[in-house]
């Protein structure tokens, strides 16, 4: 950019310099004073003389002509060094101004430097500072730390509970003096040790695989193992935690465990004592029952002569009143059930329709003594078949009924039964609403209490044993339903029961023309009772199933038509035996038939010599022994047998090629069952031995350390239920458990409980994939 101090023609001759060149620049420039001299000169004469003199202006643009060029040439030649000094001095002007920058911008660094190594001085005299703070606070901190790990230690060390720690190649690194005293050994003699060196063989094992599940799952493991201390069995609760890096590794296993030989004895005093009252209120039970039976069926017999008016209603005082007493019998035993978490709901195909009509036919009798009404209301589809367990179900409604008219003296009872569909679940939801004194509202959220009861309007406690509406409350819940109540007092109550309904099929009944018997069968073991009432059902005969030797004695005295007792040998209240010679003590049931249920033919006619039985039939029911006894006994055709044998060959072809493990489950017995049940009836009963199963084995696990009877019972049943749905294995191993278990250890029984895990696992799947394979054949 040109200077602006300069001159216009300067500026304007530099631009024509910078734009065209130097000889381009002067040939304009020349050609402009030509023009300029031809114009000028022309004006110029003409004003001085009134005209254009031609020759002299031509004179004037010659002598322009030829003393321009020289001009012209020295001018833009100036203009050009002018021109290049100005760039000079623009140039010289920049890199001075950067001289200058560089200058300032160097001293600012300098500056900043001196002021760094000020400040970095400045720090290295504070570090020093920290530095020797820090050491004295280190000094201090280690002192504290050798006095809190003292402490530590002597807290450990003072602890009654015991501690270990292993690392991760199960070494023990650490230990506090509880674990020496109890493994009677110092740390010195401790650490660097590994289990194999301290435990004894005995209990080595079970530590080796608790540890092993701890570092395999890196979860928290707690147990009751028992360990001796000083020549004495204590009880400890160990709890065996992972040491986890902060890469989630296993580095080790810290162990806590704290005696607990107080409790379990108090657990086992408990346990005993449990024990000693369910044999008191079986025995109780069977000493009351047995006038009580002589009572119900004598007040039966009376009721089916003539009697007068007054007669007839003492009768059906005392007749209602025996069977109220029995069902309070009922919910004592089921009390006990209750403590022990034991109470079973056992669910077979029954008729809805037919079942409300027992309990109505029950409701209108105990009505009836009290002169009330008792109306009935059937609300949707009733005529269905369902998995219930009909015997509950029927107490719970016998206690509500029962208490419905005990509480009413005037008006009657209302019993309502709704089949209801809510989306994909079906209930059944009875009702009971009477007329009678009703329930004070502050009085309902304990209704259902254990040995509550409400006080009635005089202010006195009601009449009862307080234990109805608990048992019937905890059997409802048992079942999967729910049961609510509402009263307004001096009104009435209304109690209602809604209970979950798996709707199926009508059983499919087997026509072998056979003659249809009423039939005790005496079983404690539910899948065992279940596969035999199959089997009998499927025949064309009604089934009483007795879980009890009580319940079996109270069925004979009740029960007028009974043909045969199917009487298994172990109960768990009285043996078998005892049944018998209860029932033949008395000379009205000479003639009923008695076959004794035993997984022992032998030994059972040994116990039972001398006492007249008709029989002796294996356990699992071998089905063509069952037809022949029923045959011999009761003189049935001979096609009878023949139709069964028939049904059997075409059940057995049915299933010949599904090939099963020989050594796991036994192929005959399934197929016997098969052919009598179908595999629907005897998958269900697969399925009540895999709900089963978990609870025998726990009560094994609970009775493996002090009570051998109790396990050799549990072993009992076991063989029993598995023998029912051919696991052989497991059959073969629980009668081991039961046989052998009286001579051995401890840890062995515990080792035979491991090893039964295993086998009812391995068993059911196995049974799961043959009826599959059987299934889809």
């Amino acid at each position: 950019m040109i200077d602006s101090s300069l001159s216009p023609w300067v500026r304007v001759l530099t631009n024509l310099l910078v734009r065209f060149g130097i000889w381009y620049a002067a040939a304009i420039v020349y050609g402009v004073f030509i023009i300029a001299a031809l114009i000028l000169s022309s004006m110029y004469y003409y004003v001085a003389t009134g005209e254009v003199m031609l020759l002299d202006v031509l004179a004037v643009v010659f002598f322009t002509a030829v003393s321009s060029p020289l001009v012209i040439m020295v001018v833009m030649q100036s203009i050009a060094q002018l021109q290049d000094s100005q760039k000079f001095l623009e140039t010289a002007t920049k890199q001075e101004k950067l001289l200058n920058q560089s200058l300032k911008d160097n001293i600012r660094l300098l500056n900043t430097e001196i002021d760094e190594r000020k400040m970095a001085l400045n720090a290295k005299y504070r570090a020093i500072d920290e530095l020797r703070k820090e050491i004295a606070e280190r000094k201090k901190t280690q002192v504290e730390l050798a006095q809190q790990g003292m402490l530590l230690r002597s807290i450990v060390d003072s602890s009654p509970d015991l501690f270990y720690y292993r690392d991760q190649d199960g070494v023990f690194a650490g230990c506090n003096k509880m674990f020496e005293k109890v493994m009677n050994r110092s740390s010195d003699e401790l650490i660097g040790k590994k289990a194999e060196d301290i435990y004894p063989v005995e209990y080595l094992p079970d530590v080796l695989k608790t540890d092993r599940q701890v570092e395999s799952t890196h979860e928290p493991l707690t147990l009751d193992v028992k360990y001796p201390v000083d020549g004495e069995e204590h009880w400890f609760e160990m709890r065996k935690l992972p040491f986890i890096n902060d890469e989630g590794e296993y580095i080790g296993l810290l162990a806590f465990g704290r005696d607990i030989t107080s409790r379990k004895e108090a657990e086992q005093a408990l346990e005993t004592a449990y024990k000693d009252k369910g044999k008191f209120i079986a025995t109780l039970s069977h000493e009351l029952r047995t006038p009580l039976n002589g009572i119900v069926g004598l007040t039966r017999m009376l009721l089916d002569t003539d009697l007068g008016k007054q007669q007839r209603s003492w009768c059906n005082t005392v007749f209602s009143s025996a069977e109220t007493l029995g069902n309070i019998f009922n919910d004592i035993i089921d009390l006990d059930k209750i403590d022990r978490e034991q109470l079973d709901i056992v669910t077979e195909p029954v008729s809805v329709v037919n079942f409300l009509d027992d309990v109505v036919n029950f409701g209108a009798l105990i009505a009836e003594q009290k002169s009330l009404s008792f109306d009935v209301t059937r609300v949707g589809d009733l005529d269905v078949y369902a998995h219930i367990d009909p015997t509950r179900l029927r107490q719970v409604l016998w206690n509500l009924i029962n208490n419905a008219v005990k509480f009413t003296q005037q008006g009657g009872v209302e019993l309502e039964c709704r089949h209801q569909q809510q989306g994909d679940h079906s209930w059944l939801i009875m009702t009971v609403t009477d007329s009678g004194i009703g329930i004070p509202e502050d009085q309902l959220t304990h209704i259902f209490d254990m040995y509550y009861k409400a006080p009635d309007a005089s202010g006195a406690n009601a009449i009862g044993s307080g234990i109805g509406l608990a048992v019937t409350k905890a059997l409802v819940k048992a079942m999967g339903g729910e049961i609510q109540v509402t009263s307004s007092q001096g009104k009435g109550s209304c109690f209602m029961v809604m209970i979950p309904l798996q709707l199926t099929e009508a059983p499919v009944q087997q026509n072998f023309s056979c003659k249809s018997l009423n039939i005790l069968l005496v079983e404690d073991v539910p899948l065992n009772a279940e596969i035999a009432t199959n089997l009998l059902e499927q025949r064309g005969h009604e089934v009483i199933w007795a879980e009890t030797g009580e319940d079996a004695l109270a069925f004979v005295e009740t029960e007028d038509d009974l043909d045969l007792v199917l009487l298994d040998m172990q109960l768990p209240d009285i043996n078998g035996d005892v049944v018998a010679r209860e029932i033949r003590a008395n000379s009205e049931f000479d003639a009923l038939p008695i076959v004794a249920l035993t997984a022992n033919v032998r030994s059972a006619e040994e116990e039972l010599k001398g006492i007249s039985i008709q029989g002796a039939l294996a356990k699992p029911i071998n089905t063509a022994k069952l037809d022949k006894m029923l045959a011999t006994l009761f003189g049935l055709e001979r096609e009878c047998v023949q139709q069964a044998a028939a049904h059997k060959l075409v059940a057995q072809q049915s299933s010949a090629n599904v090939e099963v493990n020989e050594a796991i489950l036994d192929k005959e017995i399934i197929t016997e069952f098969l052919d009598s049940m179908g595999v629907k009836a005897f998958s269900r009963s697969a399925d009540l031995l895999a709900k089963l199963a978990p609870k025998y084995q726990q009560e094994l696990f609970d009775s493996v350390e002090n009570d051998v009877e109790e396990y050799k019972s549990v072993a009992h049943k076991l063989k029993g239920a598995a023998g029912s749905v051919g696991l052989k294995a497991v059959q073969l191993h629980a009668k081991k458990m039961e046989n052998e278990c009286l001579d051995v250890t401890v840890a062995e029984r515990q080792q035979w409980l491991d090893e039964l895990e295993t086998q009812i696992k391995e068993g059911l799947e196995a049974l799961q994939s043959f009826l599959s394979k059987l299934a889809v054949d």
